[in-house]
């Protein structure tokens, strides 16, 4: 599969690149990117005064440069800003911050040479892909830091992963038979102005939680019908009063999740309870609440994926060069900010629903912790321990990060997004919330087997899914290596491939 850019790229088309699929550019970007590009040369040669071109950055904006330390300076830019520190992003972070600066240059407002683009496209087709620290960035004049580590390799210089190996990018490259380049005026500010590192953070990261929606709606239903919860607050009829997307599209799950139960028709006409908990009840108004902050997030990413955020921006069509402040990380902090926050929500649901599995007063005569000889064997108690304090960092992490501004450049930089700090703390919110769900699927398949009526086609499924790797537990084991295969089962997507193939997709 190969994905064009230069045109237009969207989401699907963002994911294949980051799993491993190749680029090439589209046919109609050279000649836009050339023509760019014949606009900042002639700037250059007229000795005009071109900001990031023929000046400094940032407050030394008033500098003018020589023309002998006009190319110097694109050069000295990545190094100085490669100041990064903290983890390196994951190998689906870095393709796609390769795949997204290499599509916003071959737009052709930058004023770069093709070639500059198609070395970024090479080092993503190669698979060889520069380290890049997660932390640094204020998202303002986007995100310096990242970039400039990202960029280092083109030059010869920084660090690239090759096969899992951390090796000087000039060892890496010759290797390869790639010479390294030489920048021309303009071309190492473009590489490094934009918001490619807190945009490819969260798209990772949306993707990932995409699924999550739809695999905790399945853990909702499984636990319903273990603990002999009704399905009918998901009756259609009730939730189109209340028409929010994302409520509609989980109870739609829900319906289909438990269509043929067993045990919800065992006691539907039942009087043993008037209602079910909150966390039964309103698990579509809580993860619909999920999916449309995910939703938000979406459009604003999509919109950002198309989107020129370098300063300044080169119009061919007139020839001139403007500064603005499109690189300006604000919208994407604000909806990674939200899905955050949106996040918590759906771990604390799922949480919630695993502590009633748990508890005899809660559980509709369940054993306590669902393991016989409570006392003696501890069960899953300690289980719930884990999801909760998952929960607990997670409200901490959803702290929003762009309305923490702190000025920077002597004061040229006065207001700053906090894009990528939104953005890792998006995507861990994530990571703790798949791994609450995956233990809320570890304990309710534990407690359907306990039933003694037979669950949904769709959730025997998601039980055999879990069979496949995880045995019911008799008695106290080490439950580490279970735990692990929940997660597995989840972020793999195989609880919800199983599941799909007795439902179809779910929404």
């Amino acid at each position: 599969m190969t994905i064009l850019i230069g045109e237009r790229l969207d989401r699907a088309d963002v994911a294949a690149v980051a799993r491993g699929a190749s680029v090439e550019l589209s046919p109609g970007a050279r000649g836009r990117l050339q023509a760019s590009r014949d606009v900042v040369a002639s700037k250059v040669e007229a000795g005009e005064t071109v900001y990031g071109v023929t000046t400094g950055l940032g407050s030394l904006a008033s500098v003018r440069l020589q023309p002998d330390e006009v190319r110097r300076l694109q050069l000295d830019l990545l190094r100085s800003h490669a100041v990064g520190v903290g983890p390196a992003l994951s190998r689906e972070e870095v393709r796609t911050m390769l795949l997204l600066r290499a599509h916003v240059l071959a737009l052709g407002y930058s004023g770069v040479r093709p070639v500059v683009v198609e070395r970024l496209m090479r080092l993503l087709n190669e698979d060889l892909l520069p380290i890049v620290p997660e932390q640094g960035s204020l998202g303002a004049s986007g995100d310096l830091a990242p970039l400039a580590h990202l960029a280092l390799p083109l030059i010869g210089e920084g660090e690239i992963q090759v096969n899992g190996q951390r090796v000087p990018a000039g060892d890496a490259l010759r290797a390869a038979g790639i010479e390294p380049l030489e920048l021309e005026p303009k071309e190492g500010l473009a590489l490094i102005n934009g918001t490619q590192g807190m945009l490819a953070v969260g798209l990772v990261a949306a993707d990932r939680a995409r699924a999550l929606a739809r695999t905790a709606d399945i853990t909702a239903a499984m636990t319903i019908e273990a603990i002999l919860g009704t399905d009918r607050p998901f009756d259609e009829r009730l939730h189109r009063l209340r028409p929010h997307p994302g409520q509609l599209a989980s109870a739609a799950n829900l319906r289909a999740l438990l269509a043929g139960s067993e045990i919800t028709a065992s006691h539907r006409n039942s009087a043993h309870l008037v209602q079910d908990a909150y966390s039964l009840r309103c698990a579509p108004q809580v993860h619909g609440a999920f999916r449309d902050a995910l939703g938000h997030a979406d459009s604003v990413l999509e919109i950002e994926v198309g989107a020129v955020s370098d300063n300044p921006i080169v119009f061919a069509e007139t020839g001139e060069v403007v500064s603005g402040g499109n690189f300006h990380g604000q919208p994407v902090a604000v909806a990674l900010d939200a899905l955050a926050v949106a996040t918590v929500g759906l771990a604390s649901i799922s949480e919630r629903r695993l502590y009633r599995l748990l508890d005899p007063a809660t559980n509709n005569g369940l054993p306590a912790f669902l393991v016989d000889k409570a006392g003696m064997n501890s069960g899953f108690m300690i289980v719930q321990y884990t999801a909760a304090s998952l929960v607990s960092e997670s409200k901490t992490l959803a702290h929003p990060a762009s309305v923490d501004s702190i000025p920077s450049s002597a004061g040229q930089e006065d207001h700053v997004s906090m894009g990528m700090t939104a953005a890792r703390h998006a995507r861990g919110c994530v990571a703790n919330a798949e791994v609450v769900v995956a233990m809320e699927v570890l304990c309710s398949a534990q407690a359907l087997e306990l039933r003694a009526l037979t669950p949904a086609p769709a959730t025997r499924a998601a039980l055999a899914a879990v069979r496949e790797v995880i045995a019911f537990l008799r008695e106290d084991r080490g439950l580490k290596a279970d735990v692990d295969a929940a997660i597995e089962l989840v972020r793999s997507g195989a609880l919800l491939e199983a599941v799909g193939a007795v439902t179809g997709p779910l929404v």
